[in-house]
């Protein structure tokens, strides 16, 4: 499953980033009529259709897995919030229709009814993202059931619409998809421009994707102390993992670097603000913070990865924000000469790969961090949790099916990597300079 979502979570966040982009890009086409726009739209569409096939190759892979390998997991959760996968696959459907038609369009439909496909693509990724996030909120804290000798009796479907915590996932992860896809493409665009195409096109690909990624980058922080509250009021456990905090105390450190030393119960070399992990948790330095110390010892979560994933995530993201930040003051002062000094065209490509490891990161804290239970006990509900180790079938022979499925993510990540090259070296149909734009149809 590691393996899989490892694989999976790029297509996911390109269906749910890249459509977005696609949509500003034919919406500037509409609304100037300059072809450099409408190249740049049948560029990113191809990409897109091309993606959205790899990604629906690996989800289904993923949904073979989930039955298989964890039949407690499906017991509990089917009666639960099985419902959402069933929503998810709607907004799929939905997803896939419209990029047909979005593809096929082009000249069968009018340039506003084929904008607005762009538009609904662009809205069923992402909610094909926020649906199957309202499972995973669910297994952080479980609501609306009641469970008898291991088997659920009762259960709301509704609760799980209410939960904060969906909200804040959901919101959290969405802005992570878009960071991390405008960051990529700006890259992409970025070393195109230090090679020496210095048109219209990569220009405007390059603000188009700073537009959303910057921007995306920028709010993340906000985001990202919702959701830590919500941590800290539910999993006390992964919150003292995330920051490598073993004692229990007010006055807490918010700690930058460092790695824990679950012997001597600290986490040494790390920079520690003082206050600052009580602040994040409360906005109040006098809070108390629960320490790994007051948690049975079965009951933690791999301390080390937890808490280096947290740190990737969020030393990426601040790169992220300050490069994002630096764009769009450059452009505020120099516009169409902001990239002329290649600092910050450098600085693009050098952060393309931070928005999808800071993604791959947060994934990470989020799955290791509520370990050793794969679905998190809710005493709230009366729910006493279900470990991972209950959850996993106990058949043999999985081994095979480890490197088999490894074997065609190696696959297929060879195909996409000599598809998009291909893409990338085709040549965009850019009419010229002195003949009139094409007109949609």
């Amino acid at each position: 499953m590691t393996l899989s979502l490892v694989f999976h979570i790029v297509f996911a966040a390109i269906g749910i980033g890249l459509p977005f982009l696609m949509v500003i890009a034919e919406r500037r086409w509409l609304t100037t009529r300059q072809p450099h726009y409408l190249a740049l739209t049948k560029k990113w569409a191809k990409v897109t259709g091309l993606l959205f096939a790899i990604g629906a190759i690996s989800g289904t892979a993923l949904a073979f897995e989930i039955g298989l390998l964890w039949p407690k997991y499906i017991q509990i959760l089917g009666g639960t919030v099985g419902h959402l996968f069933g929503l998810e696959g709607f907004a799929f459907f939905i997803e896939a229709i419209f990029i047909g038609l979005y593809l096929y369009g082009w000249e069968r439909l009018s340039p506003r009814t084929h904008w607005l496909c762009g538009v609904v693509i662009a809205i069923s990724g992402a909610s094909s993202g926020i649906l199957v996030l309202g499972v995973n909120s669910w297994m952080q804290q479980p609501v609306g059931l009641i469970v008898e000798n291991g088997r659920v009796v009762s259960a709301d479907p509704f609760a799980v619409f209410t939960q904060y915590g969906w909200i804040m996932m959901g919101l959290h992860s969405t802005l992570a998809c878009y960071a991390a896809v405008g960051f990529a493409v700006a890259g992409v665009y970025a070393a195109a421009w230090l090679k020496g195409r210095r048109d219209a096109y990569t220009a405007s690909a390059i603000k188009i994707a700073m537009a959303v990624g910057a921007v995306a980058a920028l709010l993340q922080p906000l985001s990202g102390d919702l959701l830590a509250k919500f941590v800290f009021g539910t999993q006390p456990a992964k919150f003292a993992a995330m920051e490598g905090q073993f004692k229990t105390q007010t006055h807490a450190p918010l700690r930058l670097g460092g790695w824990p030393d679950e012997a001597a119960g600290e986490t040494k070399y790390a920079l520690e603000i003082p206050g600052g992990l009580s602040f994040m948790a409360t906005h109040d330095v006098n809070t108390e913070v629960r320490g790994l110390e007051s948690i049975p010892r079965e009951n933690w979560p791999n301390i080390h990865i937890t808490h280096a994933a947290f740190q990737v995530m969020v030393g990426l993201g601040t790169a992220m924000m300050i490069v994002g930040a630096w764009f769009w003051i450059a452009w505020w002062r120099q516009r169409e000469a902001l990239l002329a000094g290649k600092w910050l065209a450098r600085a693009l490509v050098a952060t393309a790969s931070f928005g999808f490891i800071a993604l791959e990161a947060g994934w990470i804290v989020t799955e290791v961090g509520r370990q050793p239970w794969v679905i998190q006990p809710n005493a709230a509900s009366g729910f006493a949790g279900l470990r991972t180790a209950d959850a996993v079938t106990p058949a043999s022979g999985i081994s095979p099916l480890f490197f088999g499925f490894a074997i065609l993510y190696l696959v297929l990540a060879f195909i996409v990597v000599a598809l998009l090259r291909g893409l990338a070296e085709r040549p965009s149909a850019t009419p010229s300079p002195q003949q009139p734009a094409p007109v949609l149809k």
